[in-house]
């Protein structure tokens, strides 16, 4: 985890975004915080991240909003404003549209309960 530490890297769909990692641990509880760009043409198409035990949180603060495009999309989110987004990655099918024009920006930290 520390070998990606404060450095910009592909997002896991491989559909634009870059994230950079903040935080993280294993024990007590394992959890993740990222700095998350979604650049002009990113998105992120429907899915759910799966986890082999345990239940999956994700709470994302949207630091600033893309000009046009950029939506947060949730099928059961336990929270939603227009600037946080609380939800279980795990269980609700979630997605971003494209970004068309300016950068969107957020904070995310996750993590799963046994």
């Amino acid at each position: 985890m520390l070998s990606h530490w404060l450095q910009w890297q592909k997002g896991r769909q491989l559909s634009g975004y870059d994230k950079m990692l903040l935080a993280g641990a294993y024990w007590p509880i394992k959890f993740d915080c990222y700095l998350l760009r979604f650049p002009v043409g990113s998105e992120i198409p429907p899915h759910k991240d799966e986890v082999s035990k345990g239940k999956h949180y994700r709470l994302n603060i949207v630091l600033k909003e893309a000009k046009s495009g950029g939506q947060f999309i949730c099928k059961n989110p336990i929270y939603e404003t227009s600037r946080v987004k609380f939800f279980r990655p795990d269980k609700s099918e979630h997605s971003v549209t494209k970004v068309v024009s300016g950068n969107r920006y957020l904070l995310s930290v996750g993590w799963i309960r046994e």
